[in-house]
């Protein structure tokens, strides 16, 4: 992969160096629920640019065996992705599994069961941070999380918390997969032209989340254009002066992330 397709990405982070600035990029890889060899190569690149990964894990369907990979992956840092990972959404909604017409007692009872399973599984490894299916939440829940004990939120851009509050947020930003296209992975020019985007909003004030910027993953669909785009990307915010790869427990922690 040539680097021309990343050349809108290299242009803004040479800005945002002549600047002073950093862009500090972190990944969420969604859906784990066994080890597999897509899961094996995730955590080779994890490690090998020092990345750590939010990893999302379904937890009514994950398998024993998860944990006892990641004790060998430890750079995978396994969080609650629902609960059976089903949507309960009416005919013709969007997909949600704990959306706004949820009964807010009973999804809460549900994530608590599901909470009980994760940290059943990977015990003290486990971080308290929720991450809804399809990124889709209803506010009302969203405010009973921390007395559950979740210390962290994360969706996708565009999501903020109402006025009820809720756990600290970190959304993620770029989607590798195209779902709509063919659930494939997306070109690396469309990829670097987004990411860009977003850069140069936040530099110009008048982007609203931060210089905080989340990859999204989904490594069970990924093909070779997503696992390409992937190091790519790895490869540039790892050795460009201008950003940063961070820990995603810093964005949860309530110290500032760099």
């Amino acid at each position: 992969m040539g680097l021309s397709a990343w050349q809108p990405l290299m242009a803004e982070l040479d800005l945002w160096r002549t600047l002073g600035l950093i862009a500090q990029v972190w990944l969420r890889d969604d859906d784990a629920v066994a080890p597999t060899p897509a899961l094996e190569r995730l955590a080779r690149l994890s490690e090998r640019f020092d990345a750590p990964v939010l990893l999302a894990v379904i937890p009514m369907l994950a398998e024993p065996e998860l944990a006892a990979f990641q004790h060998t992956a430890p750079s995978l840092l396994p969080c609650q992705h629902g609960v059976w990972h089903r949507s309960h959404s009416s005919a013709g909604q969007k997909n949600a599994e704990f959306g706004a017409g949820r009964e807010i007692a009973t999804a809460l009872a549900e994530i608590a069961q599901g909470k009980a399973r994760l940290e059943a599984l990977f015990g003290p490894a486990a971080l308290p941070v929720f991450v809804p299916p399809w990124n889709r939440i209803g506010p009302g829940i969203v405010a009973g999380l921390p007395d559950l004990g979740f210390a962290g939120l994360s969706c996708f851009r565009g999501f903020g918390l109402a006025a009820a509050g809720g756990p600290r947020l970190a959304n993620t930003h770029l989607d590798l997969i195209d779902w709509h296209g063919g659930r494939i992975g997306r070109d690396a020019s469309a990829l670097a032209t987004e990411m860009a985007g977003h850069l140069a909003r936040h530099r110009e004030g008048k982007g609203g989340e931060g210089a905080v910027f989340g990859l999204l993953l989904h490594h069970r669909d990924h093909d070779e254009t997503a696992w390409s785009c992937l190091e790519a990307l790895l490869r540039l915010v790892a050795g460009h002066p201008a950003a940063r790869l961070i820990d995603p427990r810093r964005l949860f922690s309530g110290k500032k992330a760099g």
